[in-house]
């Protein structure tokens, strides 16, 4: 009887475990890195800016429902040291090649670093989801439908960690 129990508890642990997982992962649709961009890349109708831009660490997150999340540090003009002219960024979700969706503008600090929570109305599904950091500010003020200057879903070296 012992040994009953004691099967009939791990099996029950066991799919209690297998659903959360499955419960976790439904939740997740898209989690990446995020990179800096080059010039001369156009991505659904969008052109990259003008310089290179690079990514000390970033990470987006977007789920099924239309969450989008990004953590980023260190976007920066490598020319300059620091973010130029760009004092607010904003994200485009492009599904199937074609922007779909852009969130709200967001600060970003001199030192390139900032966060971006917004929720999106995107298309179910969203085949080829990419994430594009857009410049929706500057200095001198509002760039409506700015270039991108970081992407999710690229690989920016096979030797990075």
């Amino acid at each position: 009887m012992n040994r009953k129990a004691l099967s009939t508890t791990v099996l029950a642990c066991l799919l209690t475990a297998l659903f959360a997982v499955g419960t976790l992962a439904d939740e997740f649709s898209f989690f990446s890195p995020i990179v800096g961009s080059n010039p001369g890349i156009t991505i659904a109708t969008v052109p990259s800016g003008g310089l290179p831009w690079t990514v000390r660490h970033g990470v987006g997150v977007l789920t099924d429902d239309g969450r989008i999340r990004l953590e980023v540090r260190g976007l920066i003009l490598p020319a300059f040291g620091n973010t130029g002219p760009v004092t607010q960024v904003d994200a485009s979700v492009v599904c199937g090649g074609v922007v779909a969706a852009t969130s709200k503008s967001v600060n970003i600090e001199t030192d390139g670093d900032f966060q971006l929570h917004d929720k999106l109305s995107l298309p179910s599904p969203c085949l080829g989801a990419i994430i594009l950091v857009r410049v929706s500010g500057t200095a001198v003020g509002a760039v409506p439908n700015g270039p991108w200057i970081a992407a999710s879903g690229t690989i920016k070296d096979a030797d990075d960690k």
